[in-house]
């Protein structure tokens, strides 16, 4: 399909657009919430796979999108956000074996070393940029709140949802398979350690130990 064709399949109807794409970005943002309630911590990896997966469909919709130009030359105050701290906390608590995880930031750009990074942060700083342009387009501003979203896709929730994606479905892949996992616990994401290093931190934790709390279970 051409550039073209892609792009008048998208946009058909702008105004169908900017509600498909909000209804997609407040359901995940009201689904990891519940989630992170912890009521069901048996189901919450597989879950949040499911979630972010279908985040990353409006998120590629919004990257197939021709460019999207806000109305006004500067962005209008959305008023105070809520704190992802407490959200970032119970995350950080539920996965806390899996948590951390080793990302490459840019697959274009040579690094020496993988990136620590922690699910519970990108989870607290995707809902952040997302209810951002949510608060934009709830208060009637629908092309700023799809601009925003756009914008962010490119700059920070799309390569974080990514990677975090990544990281959920290498680990729901390593139980299923039942494949042992390499502990980085000791990984810290304020260091920038290199391959040999992360050998060195990583241990022996066996999937079995992780599939009954995390709600996964292993082949048979």
């Amino acid at each position: 399909m051409s550039d073209a064709k892609l792009l008048h399949a998208v946009v058909q109807d702008p105004d169908d657009f900017a509600v498909q794409i909000a209804d997609q970005i407040e359901s995940f943002i009201v689904a990891v919430t519940e989630v992170a309630k912890g009521d069901e911590p048996d189901s919450a990896v597989p879950f949040l796979l499911l979630e972010v997966s279908q985040l990353l469909l409006a998120g590629g919709r919004l990257g197939a999108h021709e460019d999207i130009v806000p109305d006004d030359r500067y962005e209008a105050d959305t008023g105070p956000e809520p704190d992802p701290d407490d959200l970032r906390r119970r995350f950080a608590v539920m996965l806390d074996p899996i948590d951390v995880y080793s990302e490459v930031f840019d697959p274009y750009e040579p690094r020496k070393a993988p990136v620590a990074c922690r699910i519970s942060d990108d989870l607290a700083d995707i809902i952040t940029d997302l209810r951002h342009g949510l608060a934009h387009y709830r208060a009637g501003r629908t092309t700023e709140a799809l601009w925003w979203w756009q914008f962010s896709y490119f700059s920070n929730w799309g390569p974080t949802a990514s990677a975090c994606l990544r990281a959920l479905q290498s680990l729901v892949a390593h139980v299923r398979l039942d494949q042992p996992l390499q502990e980085l616990d000791g990984l810290d994401t304020d260091e920038d350690l290199d391959e040999e290093d992360l050998e060195k931190e990583a241990g022996k934790v066996m999937a079995e130990e992780l599939a009954g709390p995390l709600g996964l279970h292993t082949a048979t």
